[in-house]
C-alpha cells in the first residue's frame, strides 16, 4: 500500500442508519474510503471476491451468516484480507472468540471517532487492534485461572441467549436468524443445560449481569 492510495473499506452491517453513520465517520479522513457496503455476508462474500479491499469492517449481529461465521469465510477465502470487527457487545463478550477465528481487531460501537480512525490504520497496516483495558482484564483473568459460563457456549448458542435475553420470542429469534423454531428451541435448551438453567428470567438475569445485553 503506497503512501497516495486509500484505505479501501469493505463494511458490512444490516442497519442503514449505522452504516451511514460510519461512512460519515470514516469520511473524514482523507486515507480511509468505505469502497464498498454489504447488509449481510452473502453479499460481503461475493463483495470480497469481485473487488480488493484493505480491511473489512464486520458487525457480529448480521441475519443469516452472523460476522463471526462471515470472519470465518473470510479468513479461508481472502486470508489476507484483515478483518476488523465493530459491535453493539462489550468487548468482553466476542473479542476473544473473534480474535481466536483470526479477527484483527474488535471495537465496540460507542467507540470516539479518533479510536475508530486508528483502530482501521493499524489492522490495513497489519498491525492489530484490540483496547488496552480489555488486554488488561484478560491478563487477569487468564492469571486468576476464570473461565466464564457463557465461554462454553458456541457462537450460535450466545447469539440465541442474546435475543433470548433482550425479549425476543423463539419464533422472532427463527426469523432473524433465518432458522426453523425447532432448531432454535433446541438451541435454547443447549443453552439452558450448558448454564444449569431452567427459565428464559434466569438467561435474562445471567445475560444483564455478565453484560451479555447491547
Amino acid at each position: 500500500m503506497t503512501s497516495a492510495h486509500k484505505v479501501r473499506i469493505l463494511l458490512v452491517d444490516d442497519h442503514a442508519v449505522v452504516r451511514e453513520g460510519v461512512q460519515l465517520m470514516l469520511g473524514t479522513s482523507d486515507d480511509l474510503e468505505v469502497t464498498g457496503v454489504a447488509e449481510r455476508g452473502s453479499e460481503a462474500l461475493k463483495l470480497a471476491g469481485e473487488r480488493d479491499f484493505d480491511v473489512a469492517l464486520i458487525d457480529i449481529a448480521l441475519p443469516g451468516m452472523n460476522g463471526l461465521e462471515l470472519l470465518k469465510r473470510l479468513r479461508a477465502e481472502k486470508p489476507k484480507l484483515p478483518v476488523l470487527m465493530l459491535s453493539m457487545y462489550s468487548e468482553d463478550i466476542y473479542a476473544v472468540r473473534a480474535l481466536k477465528l483470526g479477527a484483527a481487531g474488535y471495537l465496540t460501537k460507542n467507540s470516539p471517532l479518533p479510536t475508530l480512525l486508528a483502530a482501521v490504520r493499524k489492522v490495513a497496516g497489519g498491525g492489530r487492534y484490540v483496547n488496552p483495558a480489555l488486554l488488561d482484564r484478560l491478563a487477569a483473568e487468564i492469571g486468576d485461572g476464570r473461565k466464564s459460563a457463557d465461554a462454553a457456549l458456541t457462537n450460535r448458542e450466545l447469539e440465541v441467549l442474546q435475543r433470548i435475553a433482550s425479549g425476543q420470542s423463539l419464533s422472532q429469534i427463527a426469523d432473524a436468524l433465518h432458522l426453523s423454531p425447532k432448531t432454535v428451541s433446541t438451541y435454547r435448551a443447549r443453552i439452558l443445560e450448558k448454564l444449569d438453567m431452567t427459565s428464559n428470567v434466569e438467561l435474562g438475569r445471567y445475560a444483564l449481569e455478565n453484560g451479555i445485553l447491547p
